[in-house]
């Protein structure tokens, strides 16, 4: 009898009479990935602005695709319209201590002894108004930026007004008290929202999710060559004398100000 039989014969009954554990084990491995919190993170923002917000008054838009000027995609994953302003949502299931700041360019969360950094979500957010802004033609001190935090996080360092938990972000909303569009521009923006809008479904998720990536992808070998000494590109270049007279080598654009090399 081979090492694979004497496995059959041993796990067999196992995998038979406990099935259901397995599919439970895969269900919440499912459930712990990074696409399902986000998925789980959208639901809760759903459930309570569908709870708590008057629906006469504010409009729910859910994972709004808009086209953008450079022939990409950006994905808001809610904008609420109300006479009281757009407000375009920016939802982030994480869970640890979260440091940062409105102005730093990236964000820390610390789970124990691990540590990883992320894109602040404000300035993520800050293109989603942007395009918002121009796709509905609107004043910016009409729409708010607003970023909710999903998840067993705490805030370790003071945050801006409009960075909050999940609990905090309908008051956030219903703090807006003084109307700024009329009924009138609040059917054109849904109008607006519904006509510009890519049709959501798979398709255009994957669509968006192929585009993040080839961006991230560029930015991370414009990274790779940058420059050591000052971030600027490093160039390919040929020793034109010296010892290595004809052979390749990166050096700065920033020449001469920046003499930084490396061999190619």
């Amino acid at each position: 009898m081979d090492i694979n039989q004497i496995l059959i014969q041993a796990l067999g009954p196992i995998l038979t009479n406990y099935w259901w554990l397995w599919l439970l084990l895969a269900i919440l491995s499912f459930l712990k990935t990074p696409f399902m919190k986000g998925v789980i993170g959208e639901a809760l923002v759903n459930l309570a602005a569908n709870l708590f917000l008057d629906k006469q008054f504010y409009k729910l838009f859910k994972n709004v695709t808009l086209p953008t000027e450079d022939g990409g995609t950006t994905q808001i994953d809610h904008v609420i319209v109300s006479r009281y302003g757009v407000f375009v949502i920016e939802t982030k299931n994480m869970k640890g201590w979260i440091f940062g700041s409105a102005n730093q360019k990236t964000w820390t969360q610390k789970i124990y002894r691990h540590t990883n950094q992320f894109q602040n979500p404000l300035h993520q957010n800050y293109k989603h108004t942007q395009t918002l802004q121009s796709a509905l033609n609107l004043e910016p001190d009409k729409l708010f930026s607003l970023v909710v935090f999903i998840g067993d996080s705490e805030f370790k360092t003071p945050m801006p007004e409009n960075v909050v938990y999940a609990g905090g972000y309908i008051r956030f909303i219903k703090s807006k008290r003084q109307a700024i569009l009329a009924d009138s521009e609040v059917a054109n923006i849904c109008r607006a929202l519904e006509s510009g809008r890519l049709k959501p479904s798979i398709k255009t998720h994957v669509d968006h999710v192929r585009h993040v990536k080839t961006i991230v992808e560029q930015k991370q070998k414009l990274a790779e060559n940058a420059c050591p000494k000052c971030g600027r590109p490093m160039v390919l270049r040929i020793a034109k004398s010296g010892e290595k007279q004809g052979n390749q080598f990166w050096g700065c654009s920033g020449f001469p100000r920046c003499r930084a090399v490396r061999p190619a």
